[in-house]
């Protein structure tokens, strides 16, 4: 419900039949090449005229890179819309004491730019399930499976077994290349993105072998394994060589020293051992923290998993610091123990804390991981060659968030619009046209004065309240009803 169809896509090295963007300089002064150039603001026309020409003469000037990328660096931004972008350009700027809108996120400086649309072939807006095995397979595939082909509809078991509706990812072609596998996301690793790495499942909720119990009461699951299994005991997964997220539940078991979900094994310790059983002591390493993370030597340490939370990790803004590693922090480990590569690698890195917020609703903690992400793709951009390293940066589906009003330049971006509705109370600049809310109407169904609260941390004005879609919670709904 939360969806919408835009899909934002950058690329770092040449892609065919997309089109160049012109964008503004972030500088508010603009001069021209001569030496004694006089030097323009923005009030001034010409202004804007050095600066497309500027931009302009950067394009005519950028070279291709040829050739085929030994590595090949994926970020997905889940839910990151065209809006959350232009708001998190803004952010980020009033973050640090400036206007924001002329500012840019590190990929927005990227030399290709291209738009696609995004749908699943049952659904007219896409999941992250069915977008997935579109981007990481090439092939459409239904709402809320992972890794199949449209033959399979949603909870078909049976079907999903079938070898000839099973599709193969990007992690399987690389490594018939030769190339190391990578996965790094702050959602649980056995989510819907990341397991379009490696997974095929009819239902993307079946994550462990406790969901599929559940789901045994309702259809035929005898022949499936879940999400979690797949990843650490069959191929790709158990070849995937840094594994870095959320989801510790999903793995251990449901016991006193672990407090996991799972009824049937440890699948850490069977990540261990099946380790040290083919490498070897000392080539691999599990963490839980940032701490333990920081210290692991990657010149010493081939494969990596981390699972840093029970389920998804916290939002960079909530989470301690000293005990969480960020986005860029995990980028930066994985790519520094996949470079030793000779073949090169495969790297996928997920912001889905973004989507995430986007379902509650909160805009100012999916503002604050699109920058989170941001950095990390900064990060990579930082640690690699445009000779040898092509990085992808896209999202999946959008999000019903929406700008609105007429804000002064400078203004807020999580405060208000300057203007009024029609009821004469101010409406915030960024609202959605669904989810939960935590403002209720009063007694007689009227909007309530947001004028005096802090709407830097809430539940943004929402036109159709809705249960938290994704999360399985329910909200109560208003019995008021909206007047066109």
């Amino acid at each position: 419900m939360l969806h919408t169809s835009s899909l934002y896509v950058t690329w770092i090295t040449f892609v065919c039949c997309l089109f160049f963007v012109i964008t503004y300089n972030s500088r508010n002064v603009c001069c021209s090449h001569a030496a004694n150039a006089k030097v323009y603001t923005e009030q001034d026309k010409q202004y804007w005229i050095e600066n497309g020409k500027t931009k302009v003469a950067e394009k005519f000037k950028y070279v291709n890179k040829k050739g085929v990328a030994k590595n090949i660096i994926m970020f997905l931004g889940d839910g990151m819309s065209v809006t959350t972008l232009v708001a998190s350009r803004i952010y980020k700027g009033q973050m640090e004491k400036r206007s924001g809108e002329n500012e840019y996120l590190s990929f927005e400086k990227f030399p290709f730019v291209g738009m696609s649309k995004t749908y699943c072939v049952d659904k007219q807006v896409s999941d992250s399930a069915c977008t997935a095995t579109a981007y990481l397979s090439g092939v459409k595939a239904n709402y809320e499976t992972i890794g199949l082909s449209a033959s399979v509809k949603l909870n078909d078991c049976p079907g999903s077994k079938a070898p000839g509706n099973q599709t193969q990812s990007i992690a399987e072609w690389s490594m018939a290349k030769g190339k190391a596998i990578g996965l790094v996301t702050t959602t649980r690793v056995t989510h819907a993105s990341p397991a379009g790495l490696y997974a095929h499942t009819a239902n993307r909720d079946w994550e462990s072998d406790v969901e599929l119990a559940k789901a045994a009461k309702l259809t035929d699951v005898t022949q499936c394994e879940d999400i979690a299994k797949q990843l650490i005991t069959k191929s790709p997964g158990i070849d995937i060589k840094v594994i870095l997220g959320g989801g510790r539940n999903m793995f251990f078991l449901n016991d006193t020293v672990h407090n996991g979900s799972r009824i049937d094994m440890d699948l850490v310790q069977f990540w261990k051992k099946d380790k040290e059983k083919r490498f070897g002591n000392g080539k691999s390493a599990y963490v839980e923290n940032r701490e333990q993370l920081l210290s692991v030597d990657p010149s010493k340490t081939d494969y990596l998993l981390g699972l840093f939370e029970k389920r998804h990790m916290k939002y960079r803004l909530k989470a301690d610091a000293n005990i969480q590693p960020t986005l860029t922090e995990m980028t930066k480990k994985a790519i520094d123990i996949l470079k030793k590569e000779k073949n090169g690698f495969f790297l996928f890195v997920e912001g889905g804390l973004i989507d995430a917020a986007h379902h509650e609703t909160i805009a100012r903690l999916a503002l604050d991981e699109t920058v989170e992400f941001s950095k990390a793709v900064q990060q990579a951009v930082d640690m690699t060659s445009e000779d040898d390293t092509l990085i992808v940066v896209t999202s999946d589906h959008s999000h019903t968030m929406t700008m609105a009003g007429y804000p002064d330049r400078g203004n807020d971006i999580l405060s208000f619009s300057g203007l009024l509705g029609l009821d004469n109370l101010p409406f915030t600049t960024l609202s959605y046209a669904n989810g939960p809310e935590n403002l209720q109407p009063d007694v007689n169904c009227a909007r309530r004065d947001l004028s005096k609260a802090d709407t830097s941390n809430f539940h943004i004005l929402i036109v159709i309240r809705t249960r938290l879609e994704r999360f399985r919670k329910y909200h109560k709904l208003s019995p008021c009803s909206i007047k066109y």
